[in-house]
């Protein structure tokens, strides 16, 4: 395995798994937490436009991704706070519309082709570039001050909107700064796992951790350890079975969750009888002390 530290474009898309396998499960978390894990989905089809438009306007197709992306978190967290019942629609058109806008202009591009949005819509992690290195490591540093520096506050959020409001904590601040991180989040993994498996690396460890441990900050250790194996463990892999980068990843993610379901499983059941023995001892001692 050494030996692949001896060719630049690993050095560089191992670098990439790295980062990309922490920040995923340290923004998925919150995400898992307030039941949106489908939202990393979402912004990776409007994110599909940016880097469409980074083609045509022959730009960096990640900074541009992250501006559209970030605008379309936006756009879904209003929809969230205003849409009500017609919400869910509005999502959807905006969803498929970024899909169907990348398409478009990418066709549209004197230099483009459908064959570009492969490496975007699926990973391509060998073809990472410096330029490509040199973003991903910004934009995860950012995901990383908002999704630690503020884990308490954003805790408090995604647990109960109201309470936080009435701490005096600005929520709706919050859940925008929260959006703009999952779309920058999105657009840090595109090249690693690809736009359309990205919310899988988002929401999986996370749902792996939860069967295993309990309180938020232990939780979030354990997401971002298997975030990190599976990343670096799937771009290895894919090296030597010559294999899609971003599949190998998503696939050993969702096999660490069976194993740590099915290894949880049989704990958790005895903790679940270990509650009951005490709430029926707990009632005992009521009724005794009541003279029942």
């Amino acid at each position: 395995m050494i030996e692949l530290l001896d060719y630049a474009f690993m050095q560089r898309a191992l670098l990439a798994a790295l980062l990309v396998g922490i920040a995923a499960p340290a923004v998925g978390i919150y995400l898992v937490q307030r039941r949106q894990a489908i939202m990393g989905d979402g912004i990776g089809h409007v994110a599909l436009t940016g880097v469409a438009l980074g083609v045509l306007l022959n730009t960096n197709p990640v900074w541009m991704a992250v501006t559209v992306a970030s605008a379309g978190a936006v756009v879904m967290e209003l929809v969230r706070w205003y849409g009500k019942a017609r919400g869910d629609i509005a999502l959807a058109m905006l969803f498929y519309g970024g899909m169907a806008g990348g398409v478009m202009i990418i066709n549209l591009a004197p230099n483009g082709s459908t064959a570009n949005l492969t490496t975007f819509l699926f990973g391509a992690i060998t073809t990472v570039s410096t330029a490509d290195i040199t973003a991903i490591v910004i934009l995860s540093a950012f995901v990383l001050a908002v999704s630690l520096g503020l884990r308490r506050q954003l805790f408090a959020v995604c647990q109960d909107e109201e309470f936080a409001r009435v701490t005096g904590l600005p929520v709706r601040l919050l859940n925008l700064l929260l959006a703009v991180t999952a779309a920058v989040t999105v657009t840090v993994a595109m090249r690693v796992v690809g736009l359309l498996l990205v919310s899988a690396l988002m929401v999986i460890p996370v749902a792996a951790a939860q069967q295993a441990t309990r309180g938020f900050a232990l939780t979030l250790a354990f997401a971002i350890a298997i975030g990190v194996l599976v990343s670096l463990s799937g771009t290895v892999f894919s090296y030597y079975a010559d294999v899609p980068p971003g599949a190998s990843i998503v696939l050993l993610a969702i096999t660490i969750f069976a194993l740590v379901t099915a290894l949880a499983a049989p704990f958790a059941r005895k903790r679940a009888k270990t509650i009951a023995r005490r709430e029926a001892q707990g009632t005992l001692e009521e009724k005794a002390a009541a003279g029942v």
